[in-house]
């Protein structure tokens, strides 16, 4: 019926999108999902060319990064994305997740991601851990992230710029722009201090 599989699954998708009368949200994850999947590369996929041009705009789409797990987000990357797909990607973030692994188990700060990226994105999803206590800090540090975030939106003149606070940095709460490090230390200031207020709850 379909020419290609990138026109079978937009026709679809579409379908299913105005049977439900377009919701605000609704997400669609392509088959090329990050940039190793794409052949030769995302700005010269057939594939996602067809996903972009077909594709209500509407629809949001999922999008890892360089990889199913990415280390590193850039704005270079987004751009081609965006370009694309023609709209800015929802970003399904693998960084902490252990599902294909479960002997391993990620407590880092959230980290890799260049500054400025939120006004490129049409939104962030964080796959975390598997075993639910171990994402206080993936959490807690997305959030000093993402508030940190926020700030550079307000002052425009700070987004966009490629260098990430590398750990140890301690610019980043005098300057605005985010720290791993320091968000490390904060996440797990509160981490304690949570664990200490459970610890005098009757029955632990």
């Amino acid at each position: 019926v379909f020419p290609s599989l990138a026109q079978a699954q937009a026709s679809v998708a579409n379908e299913v999108y105005q049977e439900l009368g377009q919701p605000s949200v609704f997400l669609f994850c392509p088959t090329e999902y990050c940039s190793s999947l794409c052949s030769p590369s995302p700005s010269q996929s057939c594939y996602l060319q067809t996903i972009g041009q077909e594709l209500l705009p509407g629809i949001g789409v999922i999008w890892t990064g360089p990889k199913v797990v990415s280390q590193e987000l850039s704005a270079a990357l987004l751009e081609e994305v965006e370009a694309v797909l023609r709209r800015r990607p929802v970003i399904w973030d693998n960084l902490y997740a252990n599902d294909y692994d479960c002997r391993r188990v990620f407590l880092g700060p959230y980290m890799g991601r260049a500054p400025g990226l939120m006004s490129r994105l049409h939104g962030l999803l964080l796959n975390p851990n598997c075993e639910l206590q171990a994402n206080f800090i993936p959490i807690h540090t997305l959030g000093t992230w993402f508030w940190s975030e926020l700030g550079s939106c307000a002052h425009p003149d700070h987004a966009g710029m490629e260098a990430v606070a590398a750990p140890g940095d301690s610019q980043g709460a005098q300057d605005g722009s985010y720290s791993p490090q320091e968000a490390l230390e904060l996440a797990l200031r509160d981490w304690v201090a949570e664990i200490n207020q459970q610890a005098l709850e009757p029955g632990r």
